[in-house]
């Protein structure tokens, strides 16, 4: 008698500011899925974390240590950062670097925040970079009027699919390269 055996999914740590990007994380595992990749996505937002760059890394660290302790390595672990909030305390900006290279987490930084970052995910606006993020987020409603802070996955599909993503690596480099890592190539 043959034994079934099911291929165990690749774990990926996300770390996420907030539920929109807990949101895109789940849509990235829908269209992972939809492809057939073994990948599984742990979206984990970082609450509190206030926006500050540093904090938000410190706690993804705790975080993945205490995951990991329980269910076993992260394949890979990357964290979705604003970049609005980058240059208000210099010296704890100057941390990041060190710290997330030490921890093996790959770093996405959003553009000015997560607006902006899904902005350029749409055809025709992957050159888009509004400078604050009230531009960030009056721009993405321009050309997606249902968009709402914090949608689920299942909302984000109605403009979130491979083509976009596509559409996003090809300007966002730190999300191509985390993509390319995990397997999850804009190729496919």
């Amino acid at each position: 008698m043959s034994r079934l055996r099911i291929k165990q999914r690749t774990r990926i740590y996300l770390g996420c500011e907030g539920q929109s990007e807990q949101s895109y994380g789940a849509r990235l595992g829908q269209i992972a899925e939809a492809a057939g990749l073994q990948l599984h996505f742990d979206n984990d937002v970082l609450q509190p974390g206030g926006g500050d760059p540093l904090a938000l890394v410190q706690l993804a660290i705790r975080r993945i240590r205490e995951k990991e302790a329980r269910r076993g390595i992260f394949a890979f672990r990357s964290i979705l950062l604003d970049r609005d909030k980058v240059g208000l305390k210099p010296e704890r900006d100057a941390q990041i670097g060190q710290l997330s290279c030490r921890n093996r987490l790959h770093l996405i930084w959003q553009e000015p925040c997560h607006e902006g970052f899904l902005l350029r995910h749409l055809d025709g606006h992957q050159t888009a970079r509004p400078i604050t993020s009230d531009l960030a987020e009056q721009a993405l409603k321009s050309v997606w009027a249902e968009y709402q802070k914090a949608m689920p996955a299942i909302r984000l599909a109605t403009r979130i699919d491979l083509q976009a993503v596509r559409c996003a690596c090809s300007v966002e480099a730190a999300l191509a390269a985390f993509l390319d890592q995990i397997g999850f190539t804009p190729n496919l």
